[in-house]
């Protein structure tokens, strides 16, 4: 024998409540949604019928009229006492992408602020059928009645709410009114609190404008008074094939890329959602949208979108038009431009990376940060036949004062997606050259000392080896400019990769450290240039005691790690105490004093 599953609606109403809607606000769109889809549903056979829908607030009580479709009795019982019902899935197909409504959830969404529900209405479609009367309470128990003729004279329904305990200032006229215009300011019918409209048709996008000025003063108004903020710019948006029109507009400070975008969107006129973050391509994350559309469908509980082939479709067209908006201030407005990348050039770099002509038009004008200061990547690469580039800011520090002097171009890939767009340089400017900087280039490119020299310093250069051996890095000894820097401390990935090795190693157990040992590089240690041009380095060499000598290159060791800003690890930070207490030391130690005759532990 078959069964009917039983509904326990106090346990429904608190699913809704908590679980499928957001805030129990949504009780009022759901109600002018019905109003706006009755009132479709009767212009589909009668295109001359009134379009009104009227909610008159009152003391816990709300009233809701519309001049829609109506009502049988038959239609009552088949439709207002089945959860899961729609008229709108129950004939008039041809209709169907009229309606705001799909899900036939409607006025049980009500019952999220009311404790009974009564309807009055009359069908527009049988005239001798006579008003119906449906009334129904929380706990799920409903009756249906025919009334007089004279209960309602005309097609249409009237809703009537009673607020349940604590619920009666959602149905009060100032939360009534501020609802109904948050939801239903872009309706095309006539909706009204009382005898205040709440349609503010034509939207902005589609008003008439006395010419460009006046028009982007329009918007930037509308900006302000729906997002709080006085706009770059505004992008109008209009994609006929997808039945969306609307305005993008472009924020008036940087934000992160991973600030979801509270874009508002708009169905059929009926506000949709404010938190529609789908809407464009995650690169957009510059602008924030105002539409309205007749062709996105909405989620169960109609306050998000969902994200199906026509959303795709639609995020790609948008992507596109602020594509070709930047193509457009590239092309014609060269000072808007310069503006906008002030604030957002973080933007127009995540989608130049997949998007080579607009990597190719926005060259003369990213920024980004090289030895020679914030300029174009094309500017850059017009002054040095070979573009050098670090991967992260740690690198750049290191090599930048010193690469400068030497006249390597090199420009800091440590910012997101800068490095990519380097690259990719190659392919937007045919006929540069990019190379990624390592420790090799830049001693490469600083001049050799006189090998005679060299040799006669070869006492000293052994002392400062074994001194900085136990923490992996090498010393050299360079010429290079400015004069000024003593040493030069230059640690790139590799070596970094290395050292990690190395210590993983020593912490591992036998087969671990076996393995690691086997991951060993050729060479990639980190290095200690000693500036032979720098009196100071000249100073040190010539120290008597070679502990001096090693106490002095620990200190210009941990000078220059200081000044590449990089990390330091426990054992850098244990060297620099340990070569600031030994120069105190060595400073105020007695002319007379024999350091190799203190006993053990005494501070040498």
């Amino acid at each position: 024998m078959a069964h009917s599953f039983q509904v326990d609606l106090r346990g429904l109403v608190d699913l809704l409540s908590h679980h499928l809607y957001s805030s129990p606000k949504v009780y009022l769109r759901e109600l002018l949604q019905n109003g706006v889809d009755a009132v479709t549903a009767r212009r589909v056979f009668e295109p001359d019928a009134p379009a009104v829908v009227r909610l008159y607030p009152g003391d816990g009580e709300l009233r809701v009229e519309d001049s829609g479709v109506g009502l049988t009795e038959a239609e009552v019982h088949g439709l207002l006492a089945t959860i899961g019902r729609s008229s709108k899935r129950d004939g008039l197909e041809s209709a169907r992408a009229e309606f705001l409504g799909q899900f036939g959830i409607g006025l049980l969404a009500c019952f999220v602020v009311a404790e009974e529900i009564r309807v009055v209405s009359r069908s527009a479609r049988d005239r001798s059928a006579p008003p119906v009367e449906w009334r129904a309470r929380d706990d799920g128990s409903y009756t249906v009645r025919t009334l007089p003729g004279t209960a309602r004279t005309e097609p249409g329904t009237t809703v009537h709410l009673t607020a349940r305990p604590g619920c009666a200032d959602w149905l009060g006229a100032a939360r009534v009114t501020e609802l109904a215009r948050h939801f239903g300011s872009l309706l095309p019918h006539d909706v009204r609190v009382g005898d205040v409209p709440v349609s503010e048709r034509p939207a902005v996008w589609e008003r008439a404008h006395s010419g460009p000025d006046a028009r982007r003063a329009a918007l930037a108004a509308h900006c302000r008074e729906t997002f709080g903020f006085a706009p770059l710019d505004a992008i109008e948006l209009d994609v006929p094939l997808a039945g969306l029109r609307g305005v993008a507009y472009v924020l008036p400070g940087a934000v992160s890329p991973a600030q979801r975008g509270a874009h508002r969107v708009h169905l059929k006129g009926m506000l949709l959602t404010e938190r529609a973050d789908e809407l464009l391509p995650d690169w957009a994350f510059f602008v924030r949208c105002v539409l309205d559309s007749d062709s996105l469908r909405p989620t169960a509980s109609r306050e998000n979108l969902y994200d199906d082939d026509t959303l795709a479709a639609v995020r790609e067209v948008l992507g596109e038009r602020i594509r070709g908006w930047l193509t457009e201030l590239a092309a014609g407005d060269r000072e808007r431009l310069a503006h906008f990348l002030a604030v957002h050039h973080l933007g127009v770099k995540s989608l130049a990376r997949h998007d080579p002509g607009l990597l190719r038009v926005m060259l003369p004008w990213l920024p980004f940060e090289t030895t020679e200061g914030t300029v174009s990547l094309d500017e850059f690469a017009r002054r040095h036949p070979v573009v050098h580039f670090t991967r992260s800011a740690e690198e750049f520090r290191q090599v930048s004062a010193i690469a400068a002097a030497q006249g390597i171009g090199v420009v800091n890939g440590g910012y997101t997606y800068d490095s990519e767009l380097v690259e990719l340089l190659p392919a937007a400017r045919p006929g540069s050259v990019v190379a990624e900087l390592d420790t090799d280039t830049v001693t490469a490119h600083l001049d050799t000392v006189d090998p005679a020299r060299e040799l006669a310093l070869a006492p000293f250069l052994a002392v400062a080896r074994a001194a900085l051996e136990p923490l992996g890095c090498d010393v050299v000894l360079r010429a290079f400019q400015p004069v000024t820097v003593p040493a030069l401390h230059l640690d790139d990935r590799d070596a970094r990769h290395e050292r990690a090795r190395a210590e993983a190693a020593e912490a591992a157990d036998g087969l671990w450290a076996g393995i690691l040992g086997s991951l060993r590089g050729g060479r990639p240690r980190a290095r200690l240039v000693l500036n032979h041009l720098n009196p100071l380095v000249h100073r040190m060499a010539a120290a008597p005691d070679p502990r001096l000598a090693a106490t002095a290159v620990e200190a210009l060791y941990g000078q220059a790690l200081l000044m590449s800003q990089r990390p330091l690890r426990p054992a850098d930070s244990a060297l620099l105490n340990r070569a600031f207490l030994g120069l105190l030391d060595w400073a105020v130690r007695p002319v007379d004093d024999d350091p190799t005759e203190r006993p053990a532990g005494e501070p040498r």
